[in-house]
């Protein structure tokens, strides 16, 4: 009788720890359901050619959003597809999605010209109610980001639709291999890339630029966010709650760095004040193995750099699409910006521009800064006491005193 009960027990205590492991194996490896993001086949229209290079030939394609919104004008999804002429089709080819409000494209093209001169296409997606598809009376991306979990689900689900629609016209084309599909984004363009790579396994690499994950998290300390943090704050909406409410749209829920081996390349700001440092790692931590490269930099800093950094990210779909092996630079010399107001009990208050000279810690807390202001350049030597504000002397040609240093890292 001992002997059975021992035997019932060490076999529960067996399926309890095996259950145990597989929902932590669950929880670790985003296994949700995608289902709802599917979109369903459909004849596509011609594409127009726009311009013509002596490298590169661009086309225009539009086509219906597989999600209606309802928006007339937000329902027809924009995809500008820019081509190499110097090598063999079908190339390889990279969709790329833009930043927040972007009011133009300059940023993407400046993208897709490194591409094209490796020999890698391009093709610009315009998301959700941003340039073309923003309702009349509204500026672009007005609509994109609302203080609602059910218009923010809304709106995503259409991005990743718009996305996966893109990819089913791109591997119709004879122009383009469809098994050499990448995707990258900047911003908002990274959050929705990483979630799309996540749910759409014909997509085979993905680079993500001053992104992350944990959606609620960004939203509730981004700098970008506080008036649609502040609204749902009035309407009771908790952090936790937002982050229950938008797992239907979390890359975290899909993500998963067990069995996926596709490789992707992350690009943060260690400042980063619109998308933390904390947040991407995250995204870093859901991923295969991937590519990283940190900024001396917050969310803006590192259009200094634009141009090298879009070169290695070039590179990264250059080799990955091509089955060789990327390795990022360990350092892209970018400096660390700021931006604020500096106050001395001599000159009172000023706008300052400063650049960090030297950083006594990691986090960038105590440093040595050059400042410069209408009245005359200076240096300031602080600790950080609270977040953005330092403590420290100010040091003009002329004089030292104590000073204040508020700032925000570009």
């Amino acid at each position: 009788m001992i002997s059975r009960l021992c035997i019932a027990l060490l076999l529960l205590f067996g399926w309890s720890a095996r259950g145990f492991a597989q929902n932590s194996a669950d929880s670790q490896a985003g296994l949700g359901d995608a289902s709802r993001l599917s979109v369903a086949p459909i004849p596509f229209d011609p594409w127009r050619m726009t311009e013509r290079t002596e490298d590169s030939e661009e086309f225009l394609a539009k086509f219906p959003s597989a999600y209606r919104s309802g928006v007339a004008i937000n329902d027809t999804v924009i995809l500008r597809v820019i081509l190499p002429r110097t090598v063999a089709r079908p190339v390889p080819v990279v969709l790329i999605l833009h930043y927040w409000g972007a009011k133009d494209l300059l940023v993407e093209r400046s993208l897709a010209a490194q591409l094209v001169a490796k020999g890698v296409g391009a093709a610009i997606l315009t998301l959700p109610y941003h340039l073309e598809r923003t309702p009349a009376g509204l500026s672009s991306g007005e609509l994109a980001i609302q203080p609602e979990p059910a218009k923010l689900i809304a709106t995503s689900e259409q991005s990743v639709m718009d996305v996966r629609r893109a990819v089913d016209f791109l591997q119709a084309r004879k122009e383009i291999d469809p098994n050499r599909i990448g995707i990258s984004g900047v911003s908002l363009g990274a959050i929705v890339s990483s979630l799309s790579f996540a749910v759409e396994n014909r997509i085979k690499k993905g680079a993500f630029l001053l992104g992350g994950t944990d959606l609620a998290g960004i939203l509730w300390r981004s700098s970008r966010t506080v008036p649609q943090r502040d609204v749902m704050r009035r309407r009771g909406i908790t952090e936790e709650a937002l982050r229950e409410a938008l797992k239907p749209i979390e890359p975290e829920t899909y993500l998963n760095p067990i069995s996926d081996s596709r490789r992707a390349f992350v690009v943060y700001g260690l400042y980063d004040p619109v998308v933390p440092p904390g947040n991407s790692k995250r995204l870093i931590d859901r991923l295969n193995d991937p590519a990283v490269l940190a900024l001396d930099t917050g969310h803006y800093g590192g259009f200094l750099v634009q141009r090298r950094l879009f070169r290695e990210v070039a590179n990264f779909f250059d080799l990955e699409l091509r089955d060789r092996r990327y390795e990022p630079p360990k350092k892209l010399l970018a400096p660390t910006t700021r931006v604020g107001l500096s106050a001395t009990g001599l000159d009172g208050v000023e706008v300052v521009l400063g650049i960090d000279i030297i950083k006594f810690d990691k986090e960038g807390r105590h440093t040595i800064s050059f400042l410069l202001s209408p009245r005359s350049p200076s240096i300031f030597w602080g600790v950080e006491v609270s977040k953005g504000l330092s403590v420290g002397l100010q040091a003009t040609p002329s004089r030292t005193a104590p000073g204040l240093f508020w700032s925000t890292v570009l």
